[in-house]
C-alpha cells in the first residue's frame, strides 16, 4: 500500500470532505477585533521605524485613524514618533522593558524576585562554565572542538541569551529600577 491508499480499516462513511475554501482566512478573523487593539499589536511588531500609512495598513484601519492612535501611544511612551516627511513611528522597547518589570513586581513578592535572580543567575553560571566564556555572544556555533551539534550548541546559547535577559529584568526589579520605587507605593 502506498501512503495515498485508503487503508482497508477506514469504512467510507459517505461525509464529505470540509469546505476549506468557505472558512475564513486566519487574517480576515484578526480584523474583527477593536481598532487600538489592533494597532497596539501592529506598533508593538514594528521593528523599524514605520511609517503611518503602513501601520494602518497592518491593522486594517485608515491613515488618520491610525495618526490619532499612534499620537495617542506616543504620548503613552509605547511608541516615539520620529520627525521628517514622512512622519514614522517606532516601538519603544525601554516602556516594555518597564512593563517587565512592573509585571514581575505585581506577580512576585521581594523575597520571591531575590530567589528567582538567584536560581536564574546560577543557571546562566552553569553556561559559562560549559562554554568557558563569560558571555554567549562569545560562543562561536561553529567551534568543531567540541562533541555538540551546531543545533545543540544554538539551542544552549539561545536558553543562556534568556537566562541573561530574565536576570536583568529580575535585578531591575529588584532594584525598583524604573518606576521610582514599589508599584503602589505613594509619597505622602
Amino acid at each position: 500500500m502506498d501512503t495515498t491508499d485508503t487503508p482497508d480499516e477506514m469504512s467510507d462513511t459517505g461525509e464529505e470532505p470540509p469546505a476549506f475554501d468557505s472558512w475564513e482566512s486566519p487574517g480576515e478573523l484578526l480584523k474583527g477585533g477593536p481598532t487600538r487593539e489592533r494597532l497596539l499589536d501592529v506598533v508593538l511588531q514594528v521593528r523599524e521605524p514605520t511609517k503611518v500609512s503602513v501601520i494602518a495598513e497592518r491593522a486594517d484601519c485608515d491613515t488618520e485613524t491610525a495618526r490619532d492612535y499612534l499620537a495617542w501611544f506616543t504620548e503613552m511612551g509605547i511608541v516615539r514618533e520620529l520627525s521628517g516627511r514622512p512622519v514614522r513611528y517606532e516601538r519603544n522597547d525601554s516602556y516594555l522593558r518597564w512593563r517587565r518589570v512592573e509585571r514581575i513586581r505585581q506577580q512576585y513578592s521581594e523575597i520571591e524576585i531575590v530567589e528567582r535572580l538567584k536560581e536564574t543567575v546560577d543557571a546562566a553560571e552553569a553556561y559559562r562554565e560549559r562554554f568557558g566564556v563569560a558571555s554567549p555572544d562569545e560562543v562561536s556555533l561553529a567551534d568543531e572542538r567540541h562533541e555538540e551539534s551546531v543545533e545543540e550548541r544554538w539551542e544552549a546559547v539561545s536558553t543562556w541569551k534568556t537566562l541573561e535577559e530574565r536576570a536583568a529584568l529580575l535585578d531591575a526589579a529588584r532594584r525598583d529600577e524604573l518606576s521610582g520605587g514599589r508599584a503602589g507605593s505613594i509619597n505622602a
